[in-house]
């Protein structure tokens, strides 16, 4: 009796929790219905502040009357749907049930509704307020009203979300949607209007996400919209404001649209606004299907729970009936089917069903009792794959011949997700494959670093350039493999890539085992997520080499052709060598016709390993090493010039091993930087043999001088006066001057002594005696008394005598300006500045003469070239046609010319 009596109570328990069910849904019901009115509130004002948002934009845009009116309007109306909605929910918040007596304030929707909109009201005035006074522009008010109405959205989907049936839900889901389409058309409004208002000749680029994300939520909306909504929205879309406005989207999106047919801001304005409309018109429809369809449910809920009360009733008087007489004969098995079912749906399938009646609960157990054989099975399989899988054996499949209907539908899939397995495995392996062969057969260095810094793999490249193995890389940290002076730059870049920055780029130097430096150029990329750094360098060590030759080549070749002192131009190609190959010193020497070896040029000497290094050099013509000096051969017109010498800077503690790896190498640096600076060296040789040159000639013309004058003071001239003695004699002897024989003896002697007269002064005119007994100054001041115009003398010299050389230039060069102002300019006055001083002596000479004074017309000018520049001098001339004349020299006083 009490075994017939359980079903009577359970069904007594069910009856009565299905009646609270249905109250309870009753109840919910009627919150909803509650909520949505508020929601509709809400979105009363979510209309006006779209509304008000776009009159404030145009007040900002365009602020005249018309639109300023407009703007006001817009507020009052914002106002008074704002207080409708307040008043509302405080209404519904003091009449709408609550679920629980317990329920803490503010938990339901109305009390955070009524919070929400204050808040928006006080929001909505400091908005009004900043753009009363310009302090916002057109994009910041949107976008100050667009977070408003996110809260206002916001706050009605939060009332729309309780949904307790499914037809109230997809019409909560629908009206949601529209929503949320009608307020991106109004931000896709206020964005084009600030666009269109001050056209800038290029396609807008900002407008395009407004008319995606309104096209979404409409076709969420029609999803889930019933068909006479779908109807609506259909009309409003292909309307002519429809059509419109997606002809001005198509525009936007063309890549190059035609100006001409942009829209106009009043036309986009009119037509965005009328569509909007229409929006908003089954934005209303939907509204109203919302809020039937709540009252439906509402009616349809209190309804069932009258009928479901009177069912469950009556249905409870049979059953109690018929549970007592069938009680014991269906409770057991049914209890244990019910395990079995439970236990099986756990994943337990050790349970065994005993039951094994004919009856229907029999069918049933012997059911369990196969579903528990097939999962077995088809566990057994999933391990199978599973262990193929782990042991990538993966052409194994599973035989699904054994299994029928879903099982062999779900076998296989498990089979062609292996399938599809094996061919990604199969592309993944080609791709490695192809990858490995390009890291391996790439000519720049490619590796992948620790974010520490050291080596995790390296490409063969590494160790051709490096010539250090892969294992000594991967041993050791690259800082100890680089440069001293770029081991702090290389450490900084580390850190960079570290810290997960973009891309770096550096370059820095690696030492290799030769002693030798490797420039590389490196570009490098972290991966934080993987703690790597992939990285790529280049060798660039040549580049650099050759720039930094070519530089010092140039700086030869420009003091060259300054002109320069040959012992200068020398010792900048052994300062430039020493540099070059960062050597403790060297030399360049000059192979002399007897074998001997004279040094041009020096930086900090050269020692004995560097002359034997220069002899055998001489006697191979092929660079050369002794001992940790190389030596280069300096050819010029295929003859062996000299030779260029180098020695190695010894460190402290190096070994001689290493200054034997690393001269091999600097001698072949050494032979091609020779064959730069040969060309240079041989242009400097042949200034310094023209300069020795014209040297001599200027020397041997003032000896000649010397000569001539001293033969025809000591010989013609002594002759001469004997003559005019005798001639004197012979007078004496005549009795009657007045005879013929003595007027003939008195004109004889006038003739010798004019004679011995015009002697005098060519010998003076070819090396004036003066000049080498008084020296410059008194031999200037002769020629100015017997030049033929008045000559002014400013003349500084100091008391010692100049050096011989000097003097006979400026005289010479004086004399000739002077015969030259006389003869060709006619100058009616010349002025001679002659000064010495910080061991320079310059001589000016000027004119008041017709000017037009070239040296390449054939005049003595040339020669004053020639002469000047002989004792290391310099001329120049400054003759414009009609202004007169002025030559100056610079000449030094120390040091012999050069005699080569």
């Amino acid at each position: 009796m009490l075994l017939a009596l359980l079903p009577v109570a359970g069904l007594l328990a069910f009856t009565a929790f299905s009646a609270l069910a249905q109250w309870d849904e009753a109840r919910t019901l009627e919150r909803f219905h509650s909520a949505i009115d508020v929601s509709f509130a809400a979105t009363e004002v979510s209309d006006a502040v779209a509304r008000e948002r776009i009159d404030a934009v145009r007040a900002r845009l365009r602020p005249d009357t018309a639109t300023l009116a407009e703007r006001s309007a817009s507020r009052r109306a914002t106002d008074r749907a704002l207080d409708d909605a307040v008043e509302q929910a405080d209404s519904r918040r003091r009449t709408a049930p609550d679920s629980r007596p317990d329920s803490p304030p503010g938990s339901r929707p109305e009390d955070r509704t009524a919070e929400e909109l204050d808040a928006v009201s006080r929001r909505l005035s400091a908005v009004r307020v900043r753009a009363g006074l310009g302090a916002l522009s057109a994009r910041a008010i949107a976008q100050r009203y667009q977070d408003i109405e996110d809260t206002l959205l916001d706050t009605a989907a939060d009332l729309e979300t309780g949904r307790p049936t499914r037809a109230a839900g997809r019409a909560a889901d629908a009206h949601l949607a529209i929503l949320e389409a009608v307020e991106a058309a109004e931000r896709e409004r206020v964005e084009l209007a600030v666009l269109l208002d001050t056209p800038t000749g290029h396609r807008p680029a900002a407008a395009g996400r407004w008319s995606a994300l309104e096209e979404a939520h409409l076709r969420e909306f029609r999803q889930i919209a019933s068909d006479r909504l779908r109807a609506a929205l259909y009309q409003a879309q292909f309307a002519r404001s429809g059509r419109a406005v997606r002809a001005v989207r198509a525009l936007l999106a063309d890549p190059e649209p035609p100006t001409a047919r942009w829209p106009s801001y009043g036309g986009w304005l009119a037509d965005s606004t009328a569509r909007i409309d229409a929006l908003r018109a089954v934005q209303a429809r939907a509204a109203r299907d919302l809020a039937d369809t709540a009252a439906a449910d509402l009616a349809d809920a209190r309804t069932r729970a009258a009928r479901d009360l009177t069912v469950s009733l009556a249905v409870l008087t049979a059953v109690a009936l018929l549970a007592l007489a069938l009680g014991r004969s269906i409770t057991r098995p049914l209890q244990e089917v019910t395990a079995g079912a439970r236990a099986l749906s756990a994943g337990d399938l050790s349970f065994a069903i005993r039951y094994a009646g004919h009856d229907e609960l029999g069918d049933v157990a012997d059911t369990f009792r196969e579903l528990r054989l097939m999962t077995e099975r088809l566990a057994a399989e999933i391990r199978s794959m599973n262990s193929a899988v782990d042991d990538n054996r993966l052409e194994h499949r599973v035989d699904v011949t054994g299994f029928d209907g879903t099982w062999a539908q779900l076998l296989g899939g498990m089979n062609a997700t292996m399938a599809s397995f094996a061919a990604a495995q199969g592309r993944r392996r080609k791709a490695e494959r192809e990858l490995e062969d390009i890291f391996h057969l790439s000519l720049d260095l490619l590796c992948i670093l620790g974010v520490d810094g050291t080596f995790r793999r390296v490409n063969p490249a590494f160790e051709r350039t490096l010539g250090h193995p892969r294992d000594t890389l991967l041993a050791r940290h690259p800082l100890d493999l680089v440069h001293a002076e770029d081991r702090e730059t290389t450490r900084a870049a580390m850190e960079r890539l570290a810290g997960g920055s973009e891309p770096v780029e550096f370059e820095n130097r690696f030492l290799r085992p030769d002693g030798t430096e490797c420039w590389l150029q490196w570009s490098a990329r972290p991966v934080p997520e993987e703690g790597l750094v992939y990285a790529v360098a280049r060798d660039v060590t040549e580049r650099r080499r050759a720039a930094h030759e070519q530089s010092a080549l140039r700086r030869v070749a420009t003091r060259v052709a300054r002109g320069e002192p040959p012992e200068r131009v020398f010792g900048a190609v052994a300062r430039e060598v020493e540099e070059l190959l960062g050597a403790e010193v060297a030399a360049v020497l000059r192979h002399e016709s007897d074998g001997a070896l004279t040094v041009l040029g020096t930086a900090h000497g050269t020692g004995r390993e560097g002359e034997a290094a220069a002899h055998e050099v001489i006697r191979t013509r092929a660079p050369a090493r002794v001992g940790r000096s190389v030596g280069a051969p300096i050819v010029v017109d295929g003859r062996l010039w000299g030779v260029v010498v180098a020695d190695a800077r010894q460190e402290p503690d190096a070994e001689p091993e290493a200054f034997a790896a690393s001269a091999v190498p600097a001698a072949s640096r050494l032979a091609d930087f020779t064959e730069l600076i040969a060309a240079a060296i041989a242009n400097a040789d042949s200034r310094a043999q023209l300069s020795a040159s014209r040297a001599r000639v200027v020397a041997a013309g003032d000896d000649s001088r010397r000569r001539i004058e001293r033969d025809l003071h000591d010989g013609v001239q002594q002759r001469l006066v004997a003559l005019q003695l005798d001639l004197r004699l012979a007078e004496s002897l005549v009795t009657d001057a007045s005879s013929e024989l003595g007027r003939q003896l008195a004109h004889v002697g006038k003739g010798l002594e004019d004679a011995s007269h015009d002697l005098l002064q060519v010998a003076r005119g070819i090396h004036p005696a003066i000049l080498s007994k008084g020296g410059l100054g008194p031999a200037l001041r002769s020629l100015a008394r017997r030049c033929a115009v008045p000559v002014e003398l400013d003349l500084r010299l100091p008391a010692r005598r100049l050096p011989e050389r000097v003097e006979v230039a400026a005289y010479y060069v004086v004399s000739e300006c002077l015969t030259n102002a006389v003869k060709h300019a006619h100058a009616r006055v010349v002025t001679v500045d002659a000064h010495a001083r910080d061991g320079v002596m310059e001589l000016t000479v000027r004119d008041d003469g017709g000017g037009g004074a070239e040296p390449g017309r054939g005049s003595g000018l040339i020669g004053l070239v020639d002469r000047v520049e002989a004792i290391g001098g310099r001329l120049d001339l400054h003759s414009p046609p009609g202004e007169g004349t002025v030559l100056r020299i610079r000449a030094p006083l120390d040091g012999p010319p050069p005699h080569g």
